[in-house]
């Protein structure tokens, strides 16, 4: 792909049209209340527009709409390969729409506009591109019964679902959830971050112009209120959330006093990576560490934010860690050469410069430590290592969200496995190894819901199941295991005779 430059993404920032209302119902409304709230672009400040705060009213309006596009069929009841052929086209508008998309992602969230290019923007055309060529291929069962019976049994869409995504991947993180929920029929509330829903916004009239019914796809942007709102509702079948395990936790409780609507929980994560002393390629490995935790500015629930090396090669490895960190250098999302960009807010900037602060007074401060560039007027880290010397520092145990690693010396795989499963975590975990019974040892007694082998966070293929265990939350996103989430199994048994 060209890569464009930084004028041009300049001037094309200077002519965009940012929509700020829901999209409800087919069509874009200012909130109810007339109520808003600003979006900022987190690399310099800036407001970049006023959104639509939506409130009861909305939801509500949201809601019935998706009820009433889901009891007349205007969507389940189209053929499997009806709802493929308009979600094709739908991937296709995204893909069309590539550089206005990646330019709200980058304006809204503060990514560099290389990643958003390169894996939000195509990452979320390539879901829905999946699940849609995925649905006409998924079939049901024919049980093996009573000879006087045909035994059935069969998938159907659980009618309104509701999902209410992060910031830190705004459009890649709702694909995988309304991507298999409206591949299997049903109708979607999306509620996206208040921290970056630009492009989620924009999403509705792409869904609309690809010939998604109205009310089948709805955006309720809000600061706050819509998620509680949608876990509450009544007329709400099923919420899938990505996000904190507080937050989490709080969904459940509302889905029990409420309807006992099916909960799908995506939530926080304290990844270890441990590299042994017989990993092969101790360079590959380093620029792996690297990039498991600068990546995304460290906003990402799968970040390697526990480093576990084994004492023989330590000195030696974090000095290659030291020297790859120092290629994430923070700078303008807006130009193709920048590696990292802004923290997503000034309150999670602060709530990482804390964390960073308690580090200092129980760690050994190995790089970076800083707020950098506050001229810009961005939100803006440097990469920040710590040498931990006990596994039960804080910065060691809590998820942190930005660009902080915790290196943690360990002296056998034993010990390796133990501190990596002490968390109340287990979304990712990482092993590198030259020894292939260690890999499978290691890899089968990580209690986490993916194990990467001699690499890190790679499996950007739809065939893999994400998810995690213990806190990290329930369910899986991607994979035909997602379509499990949004549809209820029906048994149906037919007498012969």
């Amino acid at each position: 792909m060209e890569k464009k430059s930084l004028e041009y993404w300049q001037n094309l920032a200077a002519s965009l049209h940012i929509e700020g209302r829901a999209f409800i119902d087919g069509e874009y409304r200012d909130a109810a209340s007339g109520n808003t709230f600003d979006c900022v672009n987190p690399s310099d400040g800036t407001l970049l527009a006023k959104i639509a705060d939506s409130g009861e009213a909305d939801v509500n309006a949201a809601v019935a709409a998706a009820r009433h596009a889901f009891e007349t069929r205007v969507w389940a009841g189209l053929n499997p390969r009806k709802r493929k052929s308009i979600l094709l086209r739908w991937a296709g508008l995204i893909r069309a729409h590539m550089d206005e998309l990646a330019l709200l992602e980058t304006l809204d969230a503060g990514k560099p506009i290389s990643d958003t290019t390169s894996v939000d923007v195509p990452g979320a055309a390539y879901c829905v591109e999946w699940f849609a060529e995925a649905i006409d291929k998924v079939g049901g069962e024919v049980v093996p019964s009573d000879h006087h019976l045909v035994g059935l049994v069969t998938r159907e869409p659980i009618g309104v679902v509701a999902a209410v995504v992060p910031w830190n991947f705004p459009i890649l993180m709702a694909s995988w959830k309304f991507a298999p929920a409206l591949a299997a029929g049903n109708s979607v509330v999306l509620k996206p971050s208040e921290k970056s829903p630009l492009a989620a916004i924009r999403l509705g009239q792409l869904a609309l112009e690809a010939g998604i019914p109205a009310g089948v796809f709805n955006v309720v942007p809000g600061a706050g209120g819509p998620g509680k709102l949608l876990a509450l509702h009544e007329d709400v079948d099923c919420l899938a959330f990505t996000g904190s395990t507080n937050v989490g936790k709080l969904i459940m409780q509302y889905a029990g006093q409420s309807n006992l609507k099916r909960v799908w929980l995506e939530l926080g994560g304290k990844s270890p990576n441990i590299v042994m002393a017989d990993c092969a390629d101790l360079d590959r490995a380093a620029n792996s560490a690297a990039g498991a935790i600068f990546y995304n500015m460290g906003e990402m629930c799968t970040a390697g934010s526990r480093l576990l090396v084994q004492r023989e090669i330590k000195d030696k490895f974090l000095d290659k860690v030291v020297a790859a960190a120092r290629a994430y250098k923070p700078g303008n999302p807006l130009d193709p050469v920048t590696s990292m960009g802004a923290i997503i807010d000034e309150v999670q900037l602060e709530r990482v410069l804390g964390y960073i602060e308690a580090g200092r007074k129980e760690a050994k401060l190995l790089l970076g430590g800083e707020r950098v560039d506050q001229a810009s007027g961005g939100y803006y880290i440097e990469p920040t290592i710590f040498d931990i010397t006990s596994s039960d520092a804080k910065i060691a145990r809590e998820e942190i969200f930005g660009p902080v690693l915790s290196v943690i010396t360990f002296d056998t795989a034993e010990e390796a496995v133990r501190i990596a499963n002490d968390s109340d975590y287990g979304l990712g975990a990482a092993v590198w190894t030259s020894d292939l019974t260690t890999a499978h040892e290691m890899s089968r007694s990580l209690r986490a819901g993916t194990v990467w082998v001699n690499c890190y966070d790679e499996g950007g293929d739809m065939n893999f199941p994400f998810g995690g265990y213990k806190q990290s939350g329930n369910g899986r996103d991607k994979s035909l295991h997602a379509l499990e989430k949004y549809t209820e199994l029906k048994s149906t048994l037919v007498r012969l005779r």
